[in-house]
């Protein structure tokens, strides 16, 4: 049976690539032989012609009538791109404009989208200064003023499904998922792989761990049988709305799970280094305005970032760091929680910015500021959020060495004609307390004390905010900003005032502790903050140290 499966496969192989089509491995998940002719006659009506055809482009082939008006190179090229992780705002697109009628308005989408040079290694090099001291932004989100409507939620549902399948069809063992849908229509049992967003998750009567998995055509049941010891371990910190891929034994209308996999980081990726002694500084949540705020222990700080103090060993190392980035909450805010004016010791929101602006411009202007927003600042609460208004930091959007970004947002740093540079994803954190409380393995092992644990949690799911439930956000109907794209060198954080490092796969997680001692607040919501660090990395080296500006 296996034998006449193979050559069947061969036969309709050797059939398209006589007609000058090449066959993307997903392409029988979705075809038989009785399409043939129809998608030939599809196809010899177009002037120019696709050189693969994988299983979405028979999908529409098979629902719609194609236009002339696709360029099938750049069709070509998005689909490959995307398979190397680049991005799927092309391809998306293309597969959203062949989908419907291309009218007028997407036409115009398109032409700018092509206008885009889509990101590479050779770009980053091209741009990049020849003493490798740049800062390339990669990713800083765009807002756009709108109405947002329940549809624009199935939209970026949709959306953050597809990027994240995208990851995990790289996965071996995925390679021959299959809609849900056709597993419901199998007769036979037999193993087969999906891959599926978790609609619910709860605990069968008898102890195991039962999964309902759906994508764009049905839902399954998923047993995660107890007596499977890592794997079971595994299940028990998947969260609701995450994308995963599940392989195992089909059942009626269920699967018995003998793996889950996750969209991760590939284990191919590589510990960048710098090949000379440069350093960067990572810190967070200042709160200034707060009677908490440390003030003078931020000061020290300063004044050994502008090599002022310090031992000459310590001031040698400070003329060597490049970059300071901040991650959010840099003033303390107002109304952000019962009581909050109590611990005010500058009450205007103003005058805290100002007071922000007054330490920022003493350090040195040869060392670039990259600056985030967070949950106290004058900001939404909603992600992405926008970077700081310049109505509120006019001095810091006159400094020449400032970048005011939003959160998320990723950077790119040290890009030379050798070297194509470090990649560092900011984020404040808005989702880290939803996922210590609700991921069994960070529960036990300390919640809000373990940045690190949460961080590589999101890095294997690739995405800042994979519950619903975990941050509010905005459903962008173009990409899902939350979604890790690219595979950061860096990825820093703040929010939970916890200072720790951990390496992941190449990636170095670095959580960023405070300025501002506990609040009675933060006592109630369980976070022990760890003020006066700031983190230091030598990317010679990728070491890194914690250094202690307090008493």
């Amino acid at each position: 049976m296996l034998q006449e499966v193979i050559e069947d496969k061969k036969r309709i192989i050797v059939n398209f690539l006589e007609r000058g089509f090449l066959l993307s491995p997903g392409f029988f998940e979705v075809f038989n032989e009785s399409y043939f002719l129809m998608v030939m006659d599809v196809l010899g009506k177009l002037k120019s012609k696709p050189l693969v055809l994988n299983e979405d482009l028979f999908l529409i082939i098979k629902d719609n009538e194609l236009k002339e008006e696709i360029n099938w190179t750049e069709f070509d090229r998005s689909r490959v791109l995307l398979e190397r992780g680049f991005g799927n705002k092309n391809y998306f697109l293309f597969l959203d404009i062949m989908n419907y009628n291309m009218s007028e308005e997407k036409r115009k989408i398109m032409e700018e989208v092509f206008n885009e040079e889509p990101f590479s290694e050779k770009e980053i090099r091209r741009e990049g200064e020849e003493d490798g001291d740049n800062l390339i932004v990669l990713q800083s989100y765009k807002d756009e003023d709108k109405k947002r409507e329940v549809g624009d939620f199935v939209k970026y549902y949709r959306l953050r499904y597809n990027a994240l399948r995208g990851f995990l069809m790289n996965r071996g063992e995925l390679k021959e998922a299959v809609a849900i849908n056709r597993v419901l229509n199998k007769s036979e049992k037999g193993v087969v792989a999906i891959i599926g967003i978790v609609k619910d998750k709860r605990e069968t009567k008898n102890g195991n761990i039962m999964l309902v998995m759906e994508d764009l055509s049905g839902e399954i049941n998923v047993i995660v049988n107890k007596s499977r010891g890592e794997l079971y371990e595994m299940g028990k910190d998947i969260v609701l709305d995450e994308v995963i891929g599940i392989t195992g034994v089909n059942g009626e209308r269920i699967i018995f799970a003998n793996t889950i996999l996750l969209p991760e980081i590939p284990l191919s990726n590589e510990l960048k280094k710098l090949d000379k002694e440069k350093y960067i500084v990572f810190t967070s949540d200042l709160h200034i305005g707060s009677k908490m705020f440390f003030q003078e222990n931020f000061i020290k700080f300063i004044n050994w970032l502008n090599y002022e103090s310090g031992n000459e060993e310590q001031k040698k190392t400070a003329r060597k760091v490049g970059y300071l980035f901040l991650v959010g909450d840099l003033v303390e805010g107002g109304g952000i929680y019962p009581g909050q004016e109590d611990d005010l010791v500058i009450k205007d929101i103003y005058e805290q910015y100002k007071l922000l602006g007054e330490l920022l411009r003493k350090i040195r202007k040869d060392l670039k500021i990259v600056i985030i927003g967070g949950n106290h600042d004058a900001l939404r609460l909603s992600e992405p959020q926008p970077p700081l208004d310049k109505r509120m930091v006019k001095e810091l959007y006159e400094m020449g060495n400032v970048y005011l970004l939003t959160n998320p947002c990723m950077v790119n740093i040290c890009a030379s004609g050798e070297f194509q540079g470090f990649n560092v994803l900011m984020y404040h954190g808005g989702s880290f307390p939803y996922f210590a409380e609700n991921v069994e393995s960070i529960r036990k092992a300390g919640r809000l004390d373990r940045a690190d644990l949460i961080m590589r949690f999101l890095l294997q799911r690739r995405h800042l905010a994979p519950s619903h439930g975990s941050t509010l956000y905005i459903p962008d109907v173009e990409r899902d900003p939350l979604v890790i794209e690219r595979v950061p060198d860096f990825f820093v954080s703040g929010h939970i005032h916890k200072t720790q490092a951990l390496n992941y796969r190449g990636v170095t997680m670095l959580g960023c502790g405070c300025w501002t001692g506990q609040t009675e607040d933060q006592e109630k919501r369980g976070i022990i903050p760890d003020p006066n660090r700031v983190t230091l990395v030598n990317l010679n080296t990728r070491e890194v140290k914690i250094l202690n500006f307090g008493d």
